[in-house]
């Protein structure tokens, strides 16, 4: 499995999550007071939550390095610009467009 790949399914799994659960909360030390043998401390619970968009966002860029991840995929890229007429140049520097102004 090439890295693209790994990235997909990393990003599937990761959208998965967050539409699952939505979110997820953790507990953070604030404020520490030492009064001599007193000592108070205040710990606050914060929620961070995951919006929808996000999680379907990453499941579609996921999908999509997926089917594109491959070296296959890549020559048929290749072939779908050849194609509609965006092939590079016999340099290979630059692409040659058939639009005006590019």
């Amino acid at each position: 499995m090439n890295a693209v790949k790994l990235v997909g399914v990393v990003l599937i799994a990761a959208g998965l999550a967050g539409l699952l659960y939505g979110g997820f909360s953790f507990t953070r030390e604030t404020h520490e007071i030492k009064l001599g043998p007193i000592e108070l401390s205040v710990k606050e619970k914060q929620a961070v939550n995951i919006p929808v968009w996000a999680g379907v966002g990453a499941i579609v860029i996921g999908a999509g390095l997926l089917l594109i991840g491959g070296k296959k995929a890549s020559q048929r890229v290749r072939k779908l610009f050849t194609s509609v007429g965006m092939e590079k140049s016999r340099l290979g520097k630059k692409a040659a467009f058939p639009l005006p102004g590019f």
